[in-house]
This record gives structure tokens, sequence and C-alpha cells, in this order.
């Protein structure tokens, strides 16, 4: 006899119960059951749709990567605030389940492999997207003259990434203010922006 819900859009339904399981109990409370019952589904669901529970963790972690590509549409350079822009993404990036994933696949071997084939290059997928996307925004302000010609936004990027992971970090306790990401992006930026 089925149990649970009817699920339509089964993915989607999995990827949003796991990321309510890494919000609320980490990586370590990240197992097959505890996102089915999550989902308010069977098991078998999970199985029925994914070979195993590393391949429904990839293919959530690359559900992710195309939502934060997804937003880089939504980046126009030359408007608005840069700094605070950037803090934005940040804020967007490492207030959801962004801190959990990057410790889930460095916890997860067999994860970490299924990544690397599906997404070839170095550093950690999710954070190395996320630099990416600021990346690409840094370059588009310094064509417009708001960021020093000078100024390596390929290091720029990572650097922003890696304080804004720093900052959301400890997901148990309070996330830093909006006032400290803007502070820590503006010093960051600070000998960039003209």
């Amino acid at each position: 006899m089925p149990t649970g819900i009817h699920l339509r859009d089964v993915r989607a339904q999995l990827f949003d119960a796991a990321e309510r399981v890494l919000l609320r109990a980490g990586p370590s409370g990240l197992t097959s059951r505890a996102v089915t019952t999550e989902a308010d589904c069977a098991k078998g669901v999970l199985h029925r749709h994914f070979e195993d529970f590393d391949a429904f963790l990839a293919a959530l972690v690359l559900d992710r990567i195309h939502r934060l590509e997804a937003r880089a549409d939504d980046l126009h350079a030359g408007t608005g605030d840069l700094v605070e822009t950037v803090a934005e993404v940040l804020t967007e990036v490492f207030s959801s389940v962004a801190v959990s994933i990057v410790a889930l696949i460095t916890f997860r071997d067999e994860l970490r492999h299924r990544l690397r084939a599906a997404r070839p290059g170095p550093g950690i997928p999710l954070a190395t997207d996320a630099a990416h996307v600021l990346a690409n925004y840094l370059a588009a302000e310094q064509e417009l003259g708001r960021i020093a010609p000078g100024a390596d936004v390929q290091t720029l990027a990572p650097t922003l990434i890696g304080a804004g992971h720093l900052l959301f970090a400890d997901r148990t306790g309070e996330p830093p203010s909006e006032e400290a990401v803007r502070q820590m992006a503006s010093t960051v930026l600070a000998g960039s922006l003209r």
C-alpha cells in the first residue's frame, strides 16, 4: 500500500526536502530515510528516480548550481550599488543551503567524484560556481569602469566567496548581519573600486 502524499514533481520535492534536512540537521543528518520522511513519501520513491543516494546528492548539487547560474542572469552591471549587489549575492548563496552542501561535498568522496565527472575542473562545486558568477559580474563592472582596470577579478571573486563562507560557516549560530556582509565585501573590494 502506498504511503505519504502524491508527488507531482518528484525530483523537486525530494531536493527541497533534502535542503530542509540539511538546514535543520546538517550534512550528518542527511540520509535517504531523512529525505523521504521529510518529503512524506516511501523510501523507494527516491531509489526509483536515482541510481543510489550519491546519484541523488549529485543531482541535488547540480540543480542548485543551475539555480545559481540562473540568478547570474539577474545581475546587471552598472546598476545599483556594486558593493551592495555583491553582499546580496553572498547572502543569497550562503544563507541558503550552500554552507551545508560544501560540507557535504567535502565529506562524501563518491559525491565529489560524481560531481567532478559532471563538471570537470578544480575547486568545490557550488562554491566555485558562485565564484564564477561573481567574477563575471565583476568583469562586467570592470568593463563599465566601476572596477579599476588593473583589478584581478579572477582573484577577487574567490576571495569574496571564501570570506563569505567564513561569515556564514556556523550554521547553528546567528547569521551575520547585512552590515557585516556588506562591510566584508567593501573591505575586499576597497582597492579595486573606482
